[in-house]
């Protein structure tokens, strides 16, 4: 592939431009679903091609093909170079690409077991002996099972030198029992909501869920979720977890950090953000216990690899430092309107056919020192959240209101009843502002986000999120009039 590469950065060269790069992709993906007893769902597809970014005198073209002939890729060259050429004549201002070394690197997600490799029948098999675990009570009208498995290798070559190639895998799996009574419909996932779990990694990654002895317990609690009083309205501690934490994390804090929307280039479309560059290693984003952490070499991340779209190698670093605005997500375009010399790397695009773009890496904010325990037992009028059911928040990634599948109320440091429809808002500093204890780290779990949409056109793309369950203090929760 790297001889078929080679064509375009031979063009790009006798043209002079300032960048140039080939990224060729190949993605085999697979997706199996099972719905009340019958599939659902069954693809295995894959798709091959290559996307050529240049940039000419300052301006981006891009150009993307899938006929793996060099005299096509000779093509597809000229053609992004063409509308570089274009882009000039609208271009505001000149851009420049921070440094970075030439990196020559061969790099892979690490696994114990290739998916691919697993049957169709056995992954069927397992699909719906949960469906029918799910289906045994009446009250569950619908149930739904599903797989999902994705290796993307890749073939990066640039201007610069960069040879770099890259297999991406992930494996993940769903379950999920909705309970209607009286026109009234209750949902219960597992392991978590919005298309389950999805980690880095092969079939280890769904043998780790143990799905089968979590399928009664998820029927039984969309069940009692029927007949669960509402949450209560009122100004109360709250403590999140599950992948309701994942969510928060990504919402308010990830998307927020984003540096091409905090410079406005996503405003027409998806809004721009609160956290403005001026406010950078000054501004409090929450209370100093508040530690986020961008990490693409994280085991187990969804975007978690050897480098990024732009070549740039995977990095750690602080979004949020002891509660202070201490980084943002950047690509070599953008990081230097805040005075870096080097992106820290988040950088990616959506298969061969569209153009890298700045987005969320792994996030996660770190555990603190608490007992679960402790954390419930300190909790005089509180309650506790589970995995999201819904999400709004405002174009600046400030006012937002989420809702759980689940809640527990907890009284006088004990966790108690079970409460349907739980849902809270608040305003992002101040909410990260009342966080006053976070539980350690053996409560500290990733969970993957697989469907995080962005740009014009969209693009999908995966990270991860990582946290302990987290308290915070006196947040409205429920329906307020």
């Amino acid at each position: 592939m790297f001889k078929l590469a080679s064509k375009a950065i031979e063009v790009a060269g006798k043209h002079r431009v300032d960048f140039g790069d080939i990224r060729i992709v190949e993605d085999h993906s697979q997706y199996l679903a099972v719905k009340n007893g019958e599939i659902s769902g069954l693809t295995d597809s894959v798709t091959l091609g290559y996307g050529i970014r240049v940039l000419y005198k300052g301006a981006w073209g891009f150009a993307s093909g899938s006929d793996m002939t060099e005299r096509a890729v000779a093509d597809t060259a000229l053609k992004a170079i063409a509308i570089a050429k274009a882009g000039r004549l609208l271009m505001h201002g000149r851009v420049r690409l921070a440094h970075e070394p030439a990196h020559a690197d061969f790099w892979q997600t690490p696994f114990l077991k290739d998916p691919f490799a697993v049957s169709v029948q056995t992954k069927l098999d397992l699909l719906f002996r949960l469906d029918a675990v799910l289906r045994r009570n009446s009250k569950v009208r619908v149930a739904h099972t599903s797989m999902r498995f994705i290796r993307e290798r890749q073939w990066h070559m640039t201007t610069e030198g960069s040879r770099i190639e890259q297999v991406l895998l992930s494996s993940g799996a769903s379950m999920t029992a909705t309970a209607v009574l009286n026109g009234e419909s209750q949902l219960r996932g597992y392991p978590c909501s919005h298309g389950g779990q999805t980690l880095g990694g092969g079939w280890e990654i769904i043998e780790a869920m143990d799905l089968p002895a979590h399928a009664e317990r998820v029927r039984e609690e969309a069940v009692a979720l029927l007949s669960a009083p509402v949450c209560p309205a009122g100004v109360k501690d709250l403590i999140i977890s599950g992948n309701q934490m994942a969510l928060q994390i990504h919402e308010s804090v990830g998307h927020a950090s984003e540096l091409d929307r905090v410079l406005g280039y996503e405003e027409s479309y998806a809004g721009s953000s609160f956290a403005t560059t001026e406010k950078l290693g000054k501004f409090r984003y929450g209370s100093p216990l508040v530690n986020l952490v961008a990490d693409a070499t994280l085991p187990g991340g969804l975007a978690t690899a050897g480098y990024d779209d732009d070549a740039v190698k995977a990095q750690r670093w602080h979004i949020v430092k002891d509660g202070t605005l201490s980084g943002y997500m950047t690509n070599r375009e953008f990081c230097g309107k805040i005075g870096r010399e080097r992106s820290w790397g988040s950088c990616r695009a959506d298969g061969y056919a569209n153009i890298p773009i700045t987005r969320i890496c792994n996030l996660s904010l770190m555990p603190g020192n608490t007992p679960m325990e402790q954390l419930v037992g300190e909790v005089r009028d509180g309650i506790m959240m589970e995995n999201n059911v819904s999400w709004s928040i405002d174009q600046r990634r400030l006012n937002f209101q989420f809702g759980c599948e689940m809640g527990w109320l907890i009284k006088n440091g004990k966790k108690g009843r079970l409460v349907k429809n739980p849902t809270y808002q608040g305003i992002t500093p101040e909410f990260w502002g009342s966080c006053d204890a976070i539980a350690d780290h053996s409560q500290w779990r990733l969970w993957g986000v697989a469907n995080c949409g962005k740009g014009q056109p969209g693009q999908t793309a995966a990270m991860s999120h990582g946290s302990s369950p987290a308290r915070f203090r006196k947040v409205k929760i429920g329906v307020h009039g």
